[in-house]
């Protein structure tokens, strides 16, 4: 008795979907940002929804591939919207880090509300392609042209489904209050749920194109931002220690290094032979090496200091000369 009523107390399905709805209009049309705790607490709360109607859906067969558009009650109509609501609403999560998850989920469940309306004849479209089929078009656009009239028919089709949605605007306005009161026949109730779903339909096929770019977007910037990790790992690695070919040292061995004043010795070593020389009363003694040097070197500035005084005084003896002898003296020898 009292599981039946629980099961009286749920929430119908036509009140499940009806709420989740009423939820996606109020995400749709409000002004706060879609991060804002507000905005992020309906979607969640209508995509736990509209993940309940599914699975009553699925369990009631309530849409089968084995009957038409036609057969399909007018109240029913409006079930088919589920995975098109689905998709909305995960493009309003806000969570950035799972950006690109959230797109290929509702790029999901888009195409599967357009597959279902293709299968049942609601409009005339045509599917968009899988992501497998997507990514290969993306790998060979970076080297083929573009095609100018695929893009000129891209062009009309949006133009077309412009025109489609005000005229459906429109008249969904005026169905609206006669459908939601209670007061249409059915066949109203028809035109106005079918009206719904070809409206969805150029919403999905808008929001499938952008998220196409968007996911084509994030999948670049993931892929420089490995190639700037990567190269700032390589550039943080020690650098390598140089090393010589053998070549290079069998050459060395007999041409030589191939710049002059090669070192002989450390400077630990010159030390040590230095010390050899100090006395036993702590004066040191010049080696004979040295004092031949130095000895060498006061005999150059010697000589260096006498040739500049012959010159000094050979200059001062010139300049004498020229003081008591004019310019000309003793070249008068052919002079009449």
């Amino acid at each position: 008795m009292a599981a039946a009523d629980d099961e009286f107390l749920l929430p119908s399905l036509a009140e499940l979907f009806e709420t989740s709805k009423q939820l996606l209009d109020e995400v749709e049309v409000a002004t706060e940002p879609t991060g804002a705790r507000i905005i992020q607490d309906k979607v969640v709360k209508a995509l736990g929804l509209l993940e309940q109607v599914a699975e009553r859906l699925s369990q009631l067969d309530l849409f089968s591939r084995n009957e038409d558009l036609e057969e399909i009650a007018s109240t029913d109509l409006k079930y088919l919207l589920v995975p098109a609501f689905q998709g909305a609403l995960a493009m309003k999560q806000g969570n950035t880090s799972k950006r690109l998850d959230h797109l290929q989920w509702a790029r999901e469940h888009f195409l599967n509300y357009l597959t279902q309306c293709h299968y049942y004849h609601v409009a005339e479209f045509e599917l968009p392609q899988t992501n497998n089929s997507t990514e290969n078009n993306t790998a060979s656009s970076s080297v083929t042209y573009p095609n100018l009239v695929a893009l000129a028919s891209q062009r009309q089709a949006k133009i077309e489904r412009y025109k489609q949605k005000k005229e459906m605007e429109s008249r969904l306005s005026a169905l609206k209050s006669a459908v939601e009161s209670g007061q249409a026949d059915d066949e109203h109730v028809r035109e106005y749920s079918l009206i719904h779903l070809r409206r969805w339909i150029g919403i999905s096929l808008e929001e499938i194109e952008s998220i196409d770019q968007e996911i084509k977007i994030l999948r670049v910037r993931e892929s420089s931002k490995e190639a700037s990790s990567s190269h700032s790992s390589h550039r943080d690695k020690p650098p390598m220690k140089p090393f010589i070919l053998t070549r290079d040292v069998a050459q060395a061995k007999v041409f030589g290094a191939g710049y002059p004043s090669l070192a002989t010795m450390t400077v630990n070593d010159w030390y040590d032979q230095h010390q050899k020389y100090v006395t036993a009363h702590g004066r040191t003694r010049t080696p004979p090496a040295e004092l031949t040097k130095a000895a060498q070197q006061k005999d150059q500035e010697e000589k260096e200091a006498a040739d500049d005084d012959k010159t000094v005084h050979r200059a001062r003896e010139w300049d004498d000369w020229k003081d008591t002898h004019p310019r000309g003296y003793g070249n008068r020898h052919n002079m009449g």
